[in-house]
């Protein structure tokens, strides 16, 4: 018989399965305690007008590894730099925000992105034995990365969390949407990271490095269960949320930004694709496609900037709505 009264029960049984078997998060009490102080500052109702909690947002960024062995030499990979999530870091920061930056190891980070490929080599000289300088050709960027991080991170606006792993991100994602669940509607979660949709399980993983005189690797990847659900329901169910599409097909893009919207209950999807994605974006919601260009008139613009201008306007019509 088909209820479809029960048909969340099985995404839900395969979600508990994969926290069970993933292995153990390092610095995880650590992390407990940097997001309660964090979270405990910003929904404080003596510091903000009104009584209300201070509006934040977790920003996710960069993709997931999946390791293939448990002392991992080999492991799969995408291309996300984390320039979006770096990038509309900036903007929510600037729109009064405070934010959770949970992001890849080694990627793109705020007040960054105009640094070169490699600012330590490329914006430091030595001037003798002891002692290094700037160069002066890079000096306004440093300056800025330096003065802007400090600033977001020391005044309390900003908390960084790395990770590297399928298993490290769900596991601190899951850890962020609880401590969220004091912030009510003035939550956001806005999931621009490359998530990976496959993984091997760690109890099928091999424990040492694959040997390649074995011959050609043949190896099942198992499918990583869809968090949203249990994000939406369970997790963080007042908090406004935000999930992100890439494809290199507009027409599946945009098939697949409706569904993630009605299946998982999501309050907006961006989506995006592959060619165009750092010109425009297509904001999907239940009540319209809103399509979000950079403003190509104007020098070093980017698409963020418009989309965190709108993901603001309506996370605040959505506040409204919650308190009515």
């Amino acid at each position: 018989m088909n209820n479809t009264d029960h048909a969340p029960e099985t995404p839900t049984l395969k979600i508990k399965a994969f926290f069970e078997s993933a292995p153990p998060l390092k610095d995880a009490a650590e992390i407990e305690t940097k997001l309660k102080e964090f979270v405990d500052r910003n929904s404080s109702s003596g510091k903000f007008e009104n009584g209300k909690a201070n509006r934040v947002v977790c920003v996710t960024s960069g993709g997931t590894t999946v390791p293939l062995e448990k002392r991992c030499v080999r492991y799969i990979d995408n291309f996300s730099s984390g320039h979006r999530g770096s990038a509309s870091t900036e903007y929510f920061l600037k729109a009064g925000y405070s934010v959770i930056f949970l992001y890849r190891r080694g990627t793109c980070q705020p007040f960054c992105r105009s640094l070169p490929d490699d600012p330590l080599l490329e914006c430091f000289t030595s001037t003798d034995d002891t002692s290094i300088q700037v160069d002066p050709s890079h000096a306004e960027v440093v300056k800025r990365a330096i003065t802007e991080t400090h600033s977001a991170v020391n005044g309390g606006f900003l908390l960084k969390l790395p990770f590297t792993t399928i298993f490290e991100y769900l596991q601190i994602l899951r850890m962020i949407a609880v401590s969220f669940r004091s912030l009510g509607p003035s939550a956001v979660f806005y999931l621009a990271a490359a998530v990976s949709d496959f993984y091997v399980p760690w109890e099928s993983m091999t424990m040492h490095k694959i040997q390649s005189a074995s011959g050609p690797l043949d190896m099942r990847l198992a499918q990583v269960p869809k968090m949203l659900y249990v994000l939406r329901n369970e997790w963080a169910p007042v908090a406004f949320c935000i999930s992100f599409k890439l494809e290199t097909d507009i027409d599946i893009l945009l098939g697949k930004a409706d569904m993630a919207l009605k299946k998982y209950k999501m309050h907006m999807v961006v989506a995006n694709e592959l060619q165009t994605r750092k010109e425009e974006v297509i904001v999907v919601t239940e009540q319209e496609k809103i399509t979000v260009r950079r403003d190509t008139t104007q020098p070093g613009a980017d698409v963020e900037n418009p989309l965190i201008k709108l993901v603001v306007e309506r996370h605040s019509t959505y506040i409204n709505h919650s308190d009515a």
